[in-house]
């Protein structure tokens, strides 16, 4: 099958039914037993896969979290002082955290506690969410990220993923993502 530039796909599936093993084709995990992973006409192998994995950001369903600000955790990679605040706070926004966000007493300094335990199971996926589009990757793949959300969030976040430039993949079980 084929994947054009900016598509927006979701993957469903009864559990077994081969939805992760495909993702971990698509990220260079798992090597196919059949067939090749194709990426603008070259094929992905041993000698180019760190670059093809440099273009993708995941959302797994279970986001690991340090103990840390929420900033510190959207821009895991970068050094504080690099850290573009404006870029996290239009990240938190298209992930519908930033209100949550503003209510607490430091903000986006508000250190979450290990494994983020100060947050539900939906903050920590929508932070989840922030990181990998702060990232600016070209391929976005959510395993089943809004799990934890209310129908009505889980709507504005899907209708802010809609109108990214990047190519999504949604794994979900779910007939209503």
């Amino acid at each position: 099958f084929e994947i054009n530039k900016g598509d927006k796909i979701a993957i469903k599936g009864k559990t077994g039914a081969g939805k992760s093993t495909l993702t971990n084709i698509i990220i260079g995990l798992l090597n196919p037993t059949e067939g090749k992973l194709i990426i603008d006409d070259i094929e992905i192998n041993k000698n180019n896969l760190l670059s093809w994995q440099k273009n993708i950001a995941i959302v797994p369903q279970s986001i690991f979290l340090n103990d840390a600000t929420i900033l510190e955790n959207i821009a895991i990679s970068e050094s504080l002082n690099k850290i573009n605040l404006e870029k996290v706070r239009h990240c938190t926004k298209l992930a519908q955290i930033d209100t949550f966000i503003e209510t607490l007493p430091g903000k986006y300094n508000e250190k979450i506690g290990e494994r983020g335990v100060k947050l539900s199971g939906g903050q920590r996926q929508r932070i989840g969410i922030a990181r990998a589009l702060y990232r600016d990757a070209n391929l976005i793949i959510l395993d089943e990220p809004t799990n934890a959300l209310d129908a009505e969030t889980e709507k504005k976040v899907m209708n802010s993923l809609v109108n990214l430039k990047a190519t999504i993949i949604m794994v979900s079980h779910s007939d209503t993502s």
